[in-house]
């Protein structure tokens, strides 16, 4: 007979995973075990399933989320997801860790590659439709990292400090529709903490807002290592622990269950949605296996060319004329970099190269080659730029495949500012001396600055493009294939014009002064020049707009108020090409703060020569809503709004006005609905938040806890400590150099890490109460133990 303690027991079990990537099997409950991997951009499945390995099976990388946002087109993302979920499947993973919808809050965030946009419009529409082509297999999604994790810099245990309307407009908004809609099966808890709690330990987001509020009736995953103490997460709304180590920890929860600082209904709760996890990825993994590689390879090219974005053609240098000599210069045109580094690293079965495809299909008589820069670290020298001059000088036209090298973008570390390498700026300027028409290809996963630009031709920035990026570029540069691209993030002038250019902050907090003005709606209400603006992308055919009409529609399946947006949209041009019309709404006279303008809605449109379409795009009664901390509710000020039609947010092709009422009758915001000015004081902030601004991550008596980063503890045992994890990270990854950018997310890991993910990184080999005795060393407390501890510390 099965007791109580026994169900218990195995209804903790289910809460914390077995090892790095599968859930645990309850003796005598027949569930099985379900896999999670990583990759929002490919499957990364490892080849040993135990434990962290940066080597994974061969699967088709797509174009990184900042690519595939570029394509503005939701159809081709569901696609993207059917073939990724169908590779999981395959390989026996029943969650696919992905996609990552954060706010690319500043341009230097190391991760923006995984990201989708600055908006929360565009990137939670993105996001909905990759969960729904991942879903449609069989396989889960994790909908990622929930919430406000839009920095590297600390992000085990940074705390960000966001006012209420940034926190709803903004940054939770870019989740949301994506829950509600898509229903993802699982939800992933971020590593910070929000407003002075933890993610994997917010009621407010992981039960109030997430499940009571948008109804979302899946799983909460932490991040890996994410979590502070099991119990106080499940009490919260978390789900599963990941990595889980075999069981160790359960002891601890049925402790907090048996003395009541835990509730049996919340380890109920928690159980029942691994069990529904199990069961709703049945289907997948008792589907048939199997994918056509080649088919796949042939969809991440065409999203690669969707994303590709020509943000300038002076004199129509591109295409290519078909009898021009060309100068291909640039490493990555052979050694492409076509995927960001970290946790969502891809093992390619194939890979293209620019150079290789445009010499079958222009032939290397009219080709000539020349480096330019060392891959690696993107520095030059003078021989190299001798040999890219000379090159350049007897070309037609200079191609330059310019960009960042992996090291400036990866997991865990942020950018020091937007600039390309020294050597890669030298090189365009130096082409740019010698021949009149240069080509400037970009491959970097998020804006950079162009001090080059006006002595350039032509700029594609093509992003982060995957396995098939190579040949992709290789049409789009012939004219075989159309840059399709959108730029769904600003590019500004200089490092300085982003708004969170430096963060503001301790080491322990982050400030969001900016409140809601992010990316383009800081840029636009400002009035600052910028490079390209949000929205922005040129093609190669022309497109007329005309006959703009707004008209209201009454739903009658919701019975709320809309407009119904269209416009026709024709190609003049000898050539097919697509369009994105993007409808953004400004608030007339508005007496909260509010942006100049918001993207309301948008549509991709593909047109053939001669052809014409009448586009509608549907704007609901949510896109003229603030945030109203009077209420906690969205609200409408009654009152003219201005729907406006273009093709950038700052190239409008017609706008109109129309008139909205408040949902509230004698609606007049309080003094709480500023709360969120861009011009925050530290003294707003402690009132905002009832407490004042900590300067080191320390409790409130002043003593290290197990979130301090070991980097902040000034005890010899931190040193001994680094030096164990050092060693570990070196058996984990033997292959790894010095120079590699995984060897750049390890050591800045060692250094950020808190003590209460030792478990995780020397997976299981210290356990949570070994974290507990060192931080308690460290406070000059348990000297007794601290031979023992040290002894242990050098035997691993």
């Amino acid at each position: 007979m099965t007791t109580r303690a026994q169900t218990t027991r195995a209804l903790v079990s289910l809460t914390s995973g077995a090892d790095f990537w599968h859930t645990q099997v309850p003796q005598g409950t027949g569930l099985p075990a379900v896999m999670l991997a990583d990759g929002p951009h490919g499957v990364r499945k490892q080849r040993t399933e135990t434990g962290y390995s940066p080597e994974s099976v061969p699967a088709t990388c797509f174009p990184t989320a900042s690519a595939l946002a570029a394509t503005w087109d939701v159809e081709l993302l569901e696609e993207v997801g059917v073939a990724l979920g169908t590779e999981a499947r395959t390989e026996g993973v029943s969650v696919l860790l992905g996609p990552g919808a954060n706010i690319k809050r500043s341009a230097l965030c190391g991760r923006n590659f995984e990201y989708f946009s600055e908006d929360p419009f565009l990137s939670s529409r993105m996001a909905a439709a990759w969960i729904r082509g991942v879903q449609s297999t069989g396989v889960g999604a994790s909908l990622k990292h929930f919430a406000v994790n839009n920095q590297e810099f600390r992000r085990y245990s940074i705390d960000a400090l966001v006012d209420a309307r940034a926190l709803r407009e903004i940054y939770l908004a870019s989740f949301e529709h994506a829950v509600v809609e898509a229903r993802p099966a699982t939800v992933m808890a971020a590593y910070n903490r929000v407003n002075g709690t933890h993610c994997a330990e917010n009621h407010e987001l992981l039960t109030r807002i997430l499940r009571d509020e948008w109804g979302f009736d899946g799983l909460v995953v932490s991040d890996w290592g994410a979590v502070t103490e099991r119990s106080r997460c499940l009490a919260a709304g978390l789900d599963l622990e990941m990595p889980g180590y075999d069981g160790r920890g359960d002891d601890t929860v049925l402790s907090a269950v048996a003395s009541g600082a835990l509730s049996p209904a919340a380890v109920e709760r928690a159980a029942d949605a691994v069990t529904r996890l199990i069961e709703r990825t049945a289907t997948g993994r008792a589907a048939a296996k199997g994918y056509d590689a080649n088919a796949h390879h042939a969809l991440a090219r065409r999203a690669a060319e969707a994303a590709a974005v020509l943000l300038k053609n002076d004199d129509a240098v591109l295409p290519l004329k078909p009898s021009a000599r060309i100068a291909v210069i640039g490493e990555f045109a052979r050694q492409p970099r076509y995927q960001g580094a970290g946790s969502s690293g891809i093992n390619p079965h194939r890979l293209d190269d620019a150079w290789s495809d445009l010499s079958e299909r222009v032939g290397t008589d009219r080709l000539t080659f020349a480096p330019g820069y060392h891959r690696g670290s993107g520095r030059t020298d003078a021989a190299l730029l001798d040999e890219a001059r000379a090159a350049a000088r007897d070309a037609d036209v200079a191609v330059v495949f310019a960009g960042l090298p992996d090291s400036y973008e990866t997991e865990g570390v942020d950018r020091a500012n937007l600039a390309l390498p020294d050597g890669h700026d030298a090189l365009i300027a130096a082409v740019a001396q010698v021949c009149p028409r240069v080509v400037v290809v970009l491959a970097n996963g998020a804006p950079v600055t162009m001090p080059w630009h006006d002595d350039v031709a032509a700029i594609v920035e093509c992003y982060l493009g995957g396995q098939a990026a190579g040949s992709a570029i290789a049409r789009i540069l012939t004219g075989d294939a159309e840059p399709g691209g959108r730029l769904a993030e600003t590019f500004p002038l200089r490092t300085a014009d982003n708004p969170v250019h430096v963060w503001p902050a301790g080491p322990a907090v982050v400030e969001y002064r900016e409140s809601v003005y992010v990316g383009y709606r800081y840029y636009d209400t400002a009035g600052l020049d910028v490079r390209y603006p949000f929205g922005h992308g040129l093609s190669y055919t022309t497109v007329v707009w005309s006959e703009l009409e707004i008209a209201e529609v009454e739903n009658d399946v919701a019975a709320e108020q809309r407009f119904d947006v269209a416009v026709r949209i024709t190609n003049t041009g000898d050539r097919p090409g697509s369009e994105v019309v993007q409808v953004y709404v400004r608030d007339v006279e508005s007496t909260v703060f509010r942006p100049e303008q918001e993207l309301a809605g948008f549509a991709k449109v593909f047109l053939a020569p001669g052809e014409s379409r009448r586009i509608t795009v549907q704007v609901d009664r949510r896109a003229f809503s603030f945030w109203d901390t009077t209420i906690d509710d969205w609200s409408i000020e009654s009152g003219e709004f201005e729907i406006r039609v273009g093709a950038s947010s700052r190239d409008v092709r017609a706008s109109a006005i129309v008139r909205l009422e408040s949902d509230r009758s004698g609606f007049a915001p309080g003094p709480r609905a500023y709360h969120g000015s861009p011009v925050f004081e530290r003294d707003a902030f402690a009132e905002l938040y009832g407490k004042p601004l900590p300067d080191n991550v320390v409790d409130a008596s002043g003593h290290y806890t197990v979130d301090t980063p070991i980097a902040d503890i000034r005890h010899p045992a931190a040193s001994l400590l680094t030096t164990v994890m050092r060693r570990k990270v070196a058996a984990m990854a033997p292959t790894v150099d010095e120079d590699d950018p995984l060897s750049l997310l390890l050591e800045r890991s060692l250094q950020e890490l808190p003590p209460r993910m030792m478990p995780m990184l020397t997976q299981g080999a210290l356990t949570p109460d070994t974290a507990q005795a060192f931080v308690d060393i460290c406070n000059g407390r348990g000297v007794s133990g601290i031979r023992a501890l040290i002894g242990s510390l050098r035997r691993r």
